[in-house]
């Protein structure tokens, strides 16, 4: 059985994350199988367009928390990928259009795939959380900025808030709502309408489109790189034990309180 299956529809490539009992988390096979897909979709001359969904109620519930309680590490580390296996959907090289086709949860990691995406559609019952405020010491303070949305929605995202489809719809983050049944179909017809343009066109207005979105500035960058180790760090893995045993987490805050009010500067 695959994890990641892929179908080829003329230059159209159908990429399915199958592991529909994890709602698709980002296991290691499923990060490796994306590598390989993604591959196979940036060296293959013949194919132009890609179509990323996932199998049963969830696109992606982003980390796998079982494998980060077995390593012990939080996330998911790079390292644990095959060696050699860099994908270029993650990585940002691929200059192919990539289409989301989100046909239920797409939570943290799985967020993040579909903002990687260039054009979304998400079916009606699709739930959107950026997670990263209930699992790490920062929230997703840059996933708002990427999509251009205004401050306080930014910032409800930024603090983990479940958003349904409907509102992604009309903030901006999707492009079309349709009923489970239409899901594949239209993303079908908008990775076709890409196809009948001249293919220069394809390939430069998204060359162009990639070097116009919303980018974070290193100073900010740098806040967000203290930030993230501001405070007790073991909070991290006992949000991860608590999630998993089905309990209200017992978290630490800060090793030093003083640490509460001693927050870093920005540059």
């Amino acid at each position: 059985m695959s994890f990641v299956e892929t179908e080829i529809n003329g230059q159209i490539i159908t990429i399915r994350l199958n592991r529909p009992e994890r709602l698709n988390a980002l296991s290691t096979v499923i990060r490796n199988g994306m590598a390989e897909a993604f591959n196979r979709f940036h060296e293959d001359n013949d194919l132009e367009v890609a179509i990323l969904t996932g199998t049963g109620r969830g696109f992606c519930a982003g980390e796998d928390m079982k494998e980060s309680l077995d390593r012990g590490i939080p996330g998911s580390p790079k390292e644990f990928v095959e060696e050699n296996l860099v994908d270029p959907f993650q990585t940002g090289v691929l200059q192919k259009p990539v289409i989301a086709a989100v046909n239920g949860f797409a939570m943290g990691g799985g967020f993040m795939l579909v903002e990687r995406t260039d054009l979304r559609i998400a079916v009606k019952e699709a739930i959107f959380e950026m997670s990263e405020a209930k699992r790490w010491l920062l929230g997703g303070y840059n996933h708002g900025h990427y999509g251009n949305l205004p401050h306080p929605i930014a910032t409800e995202m930024a603090f983990g808030y479940r958003i349904s489809a409907e509102r992604m719809h009309q903030v901006g983050f999707i492009n079309r709502l349709v009923e489970a049944k239409d899901l594949m179909s239209e993303a079908y017809s908008m990775a076709e309408h890409l196809l009948t343009l001249p293919p220069a066109a394809r390939v430069n207005t998204l060359y162009m489109m990639k070097h116009m979105a919303p980018k974070i500035s290193p100073n900010i960058a740098e806040l967000a790189e203290e930030l993230h180790l501001h405070g007790d760090t073991e909070d991290r893995m006992e949000s991860r034990r608590a999630f998993a045993e089905k309990r209200k987490p017992n978290f630490k805050g800060w090793l030093k309180p003083e640490d509460r009010y001693n927050m870093p500067k920005l540059k």
